[in-house]
């Protein structure tokens, strides 16, 4: 039996266990904690993630001040289920076996898209945990940033529309996406602060500047889908004019800096 830690409501949540073989370090050998390594690798990121964001928030105010994205089907039908699914989130009892399975099929699924495989796969009110041969921070974060629900959904469209005309129940689609993505977000702001052995193991820090930047990037590609008059181009310009600022400003501090220590 694997336990892991109580968690709120009683869930707990040990998403997967890894057979392995430890090795004492020769005396000579220097090593350096993956964890230090990682929290350096989180501190570089979070220019990008600045970046990213700036480039969002200036694309989405100009979709939808400028560009009335508000007025589109797609972004008020999944308002619409986003929506529905807080005040369900917030007023009704939450959905925790739900939850813990897909938690636990995502780090499954990422497990086989590694090459690895599961030999154990258990959940439960109380929790659940997956038993496997590979692990790396992709598949033990993958639950915070990759929405399963909203993927299956997509997935399911898709496959229909290849025997049936499904155009007309578009809405229905976002709606869903709507509310399988809020589903997503809460459930993941809701466990982050709960001492996720996910998060601790690969550094906390580093896990979630991570799970920032790849929930804002699934935002930003789900922005230019919603938006008829943002493209993957058009983003990129704009990430690639606000990557030039930032790295001008890099320039212009580094050499305020020079200058100063000279003097």
């Amino acid at each position: 039996m694997v336990r892991g830690k109580k968690m709120a409501r009683g869930v707990k949540v040990a998403p997967y266990v890894v057979p392995t073989t430890r090795h004492a370090p020769t005396p000579s050998t220097y090593l350096v904690p993956t964890r230090w390594v990682k929290f350096v690798f989180g501190i570089f990121l979070l220019p990008i993630c600045a970046i990213l964001t700036q480039t969002f928030f200036t694309a989405f105010a100009r979709a939808t001040v400028t560009e009335h994205l508000w007025t589109a089907e797609p972004f008020w039908f999944f308002s619409l289920g986003a929506v529905l699914w807080l005040i369900a989130f917030m007023g009704l009892p939450r959905p925790i076996l739900l939850y813990v399975f897909g938690h636990e099929l995502t780090h499954a699924v990422w497990v086989w898209i590694m090459g690895g495989r599961v030999s154990r796969f258990r959940i439960g009110r109380e929790g659940g945990h997956i038993v496997t041969n590979r692990t790396n921070f992709w598949i033990a974060l993958a639950p915070y940033f990759f929405p399963l629900y909203s993927i299956l959904a997509i997935g399911v469209y898709g496959v229909l529309s290849l025997f049936y005309n499904m155009q007309p129940y578009g809405r229905v689609l976002y709606a869903v996406i709507g509310v399988t993505w809020a589903f997503h977000f809460t459930f993941t702001c809701w466990m982050i602060p709960k001492n996720q052995t996910d998060l601790r193991d690969q550094g906390t820090f580093f896990s979630l500047v991570v799970i920032y930047l790849l929930n804002l990037l699934l935002l930003s590609v789900l922005l230019i889908i919603a938006s008829p008059h943002i493209t993957f181009i058009s983003f990129g310009d704009d990430l690639a004019k606000n990557l030039g600022n930032f790295s001008r400003w890099l320039g212009d501090l580094a050499e305020r800096f020079a200058q100063g220590a000279h003097h």
